[in-house]
């Protein structure tokens, strides 16, 4: 198959392998740990770690396009950003 179409560069290729490893991490904690650990955070409603996981990651696309948006294609910073937003939900959600 040609997949030269999807413009596999490594930052591409890493952004993907690092959604794959976080949902394999998220599996293997869910089997030694069944359950998903629901709690009422925040935002008064039960969520489990794949919530908090699911509003992260969309959380930190929503950072990246603002970033690029008003500052450019510097990503680093929005992935600090990103990085604490996600340390966040995941405490306080």
């Amino acid at each position: 198959m040609n997949f030269s179409w999807m413009a596999w560069t490594p930052p591409t290729a890493l952004f993907f392998l690092t959604i794959l490893m976080l949902l394999v991490g998220m599996s293997v904690w869910e089997y030694f740990a069944p359950g998903g650990s629901p709690r009422v955070g925040i935002l008064r409603f039960e969520t489990t770690r794949g919530d908090r996981l699911f509003i992260s990651l969309l959380g930190a696309a929503f950072i990246h396009l603002a970033w690029l948006g008003l500052a450019g294609p510097n990503l680093w910073w929005a992935l600090a950003i990103a990085v604490v937003y996600a340390i966040g939900v995941f405490r306080f959600v």
